[in-house]
């Protein structure tokens, strides 16, 4: 925990907490230089648009029952941006990459009995129904296993988790405080930076939800956690055998697998972990031990291939899979039945 840099503010608030996970802490000013990106956060069907596109270029869906607007893309990326801005006073912080998929096209009343061959740009409308953002704190920032991870928040909203048919009622977002691996744009979710089912009314309710989280994170703590997967190794066998474990999972009878702990990555991203393992140019393991470090990473580098809806559950059970067999490495029986 040599370098972990938190803002001075930040480091005041958790100042009784953060000795417990770290000996010292360096608080810094100066601005970073951000590193050139070469991937994305997330693939899978997704397409990268920026938000001027978005208020611009894109309708707002409404509750069709009262006609009554959704908080609109823009507006929920703008907030949260806000919020961050906020909290993070005195910090570099960047701007979203975002991205979209399922577009949703419609018409003006004015080109409704136009041939779609005969539509102009002007007569068409559109939005998407799902659209995921990622912004990043690069002064605040830590190394783990000679990874530097920089400090991300963002969100996904995603309109087919709610009912648009009926009157307004209080909307849904995903939104997460927590680490970009900037080796490979992985992204690191921790329960205490994550709100998988925040339900809000208005912008005003989904910026102090927000801030809330921010002040409940504790990002040194996150640290150390991701720390400790460097100081535990699989073997080739073992490594082997969670693999057939989790392909055996999908299987289990509906009463076996509740008893085992939850696993949320599917059987085309199981393999994209197997693949990763040999062939991965940073985190692969063969022809020898697999720090569970690199297996985490393999873990969240194959949810990248997740659609938006569910892509921040899945990071976070990845998260929760590479702690618990962590921890089943070192007698733990919680995760137990992943390496027996």
């Amino acid at each position: 925990m040599g370098n972990l840099v938190l803002l001075p503010a930040m480091a005041q608030k958790r100042s009784s907490n953060f000795n417990q996970y770290a000996e010292d802490a360096t608080v810094i000013s100066e601005e970073t230089t951000k590193a050139k990106k070469v991937n994305h956060f997330i693939e899978a069907n997704t397409m990268e648009i920026d938000l001027q596109h978005l208020k611009n270029d894109c309708i707002v869906p409404v509750f069709s029952k009262d006609n009554e607007l959704t908080i609109s893309h823009n507006a929920f990326i703008e907030t949260v941006w806000d919020a961050a801005n906020s909290f993070f006073t005195g910090e570099t912080i960047d701007k979203p990459d975002i991205r979209v998929s399922h577009i949703v096209k419609g018409r003006i009343p004015e080109a409704i009995h136009k041939p779609a061959n005969q539509l102009l740009e002007s007569d068409k409308t559109q939005y998407f129904e799902r659209m995921m953002f990622c912004f990043e704190i690069p002064t605040i920032y830590e190394t783990v296993e000679g990874n530097e991870l920089t400090l991300s928040v963002g969100g996904v909203r995603a309109y087919n988790q709610m009912n648009l048919y009926s009157k307004k009622t209080v909307e849904k977002f995903k939104v997460f405080v927590g680490f970009k691996n900037m080796v490979c744009c992985n992204l690191c979710v921790y329960t205490d930076g994550y709100l998988s089912n925040l339900e809000v009314s208005s912008t005003s309710d989904l910026y102090r939800s927000v801030l809330e989280m921010f002040h409940a994170y504790n990002p040194a703590k996150h640290i150390h956690l991701m720390q400790m997967l460097g100081n535990s190794y699989l073997t080739e066998h073992q490594f082997a055998q969670i693999l057939g474990k989790m392909r055996l999972y999908q299987c289990l009878p509906q009463g076996y697998q509740k008893s085992i702990p939850r696993l949320l990555i599917t059987d085309t991203q199981i393999n994209s972990v197997a693949k990763a393992y040999m062939q991965d140019e940073n985190f692969s393991g063969f022809g020898g031990d697999l720090s569970m470090w690199r297996f985490y990473n393999l873990l969240t580098g194959a949810n990248k291939s997740s659609y938006i809806d569910s892509f921040l559950d899945r990071a976070y059970n990845a998260t929760e899979i590479a702690q618990g067999i962590n921890a089943a490495l070192h007698g733990d029986e919680h995760y137990k039945w992943f390496i027996d």
